[in-house]
């Protein structure tokens, strides 16, 4: 996996910035019927109008009797961004244990986790029976839970905040970046960027890549 131990970790986001323009739940949305509604809550959300528990169970509401198998199809035309396979390959190279931090669903997260080779990833779930979902959420996860699990995850790879970097877009970024030691704005919101070291406008994850590489050179 990495020649030596590593220097770092890198914690990506999903929705906005992994997945362009819109968010993963609301394209599962669309074959869920509850897209439009979805939408609406996710802008509400941006704006701080509601919050991460809210959205969660007006989309979770959406998934009740679908069997846990229909999901991956759906999954397979996600619209994401180009370059993931290559900045996922860039950070092992370099020592960086490339990470999902996210508030998307835990089937997103695992699937992501699995097609691009990222090390881990931490989100919320969906209540699950017989592989069906019942429309209940399992565990809420908001952003300070996003900020949370990466610090754990980072103390269990014996690396402190400061050798880590976060990647995102928008509100559910904001705690992670104010904990680690380089935050890149990926296309991202007004809010996300002044709160960020660096802001990258690219339709190519690796536009993220020069920011990144400063972990390899700052001392621990």
């Amino acid at each position: 996996m990495y020649s030596s131990d590593p220097v770092g970790a890198v914690f990506f986001d999903v929705d906005g910035t992994l997945v362009p323009g819109t968010s993963s739940s609301v394209h599962l949305a669309g074959f869920l019927g509850h897209r439009e509604e979805l939408a609406e809550a996710e802008d509400a959300y941006a704006a701080g109008a509601v919050d991460n528990r809210q959205v969660s169970e007006l989309d979770a509401a959406g998934w009740a009797g679908v069997h846990e198998d229909e999901v991956t199809g759906w999954l397979d035309g996600l619209p994401l961004v180009a370059g993931i396979t290559e900045t996922v390959a860039w950070c092992r190279r370099n020592g960086l244990v490339p990470v999902l931090a996210t508030l998307a669903w835990s089937p997103v997260g695992s699937h992501l986790t699995d097609r691009f080779g990222f090390h881990t990833f931490s989100g919320p779930e969906l209540e699950t029976v017989g592989g069906r979902f019942t429309g209940r959420v399992a565990r809420h996860f908001d952003e300070y839970d996003k900020r949370d699990a990466a610090l754990a995850l980072a103390r269990e790879l014996g690396l402190p905040p400061r050798a880590c970097g976060a990647v995102g877009d928008s509100r559910s970024d904001l705690p992670l970046f104010a904990s680690v030691g380089l935050s890149v704005a990926f296309n991202a919101s007004p809010g996300a960027r002044g709160a960020a070291t660096v802001a990258v406008d690219d339709e190519d994850l690796r536009g993220v890549l020069p920011p990144l590489s400063r972990l390899l050179t700052s001392p621990l």
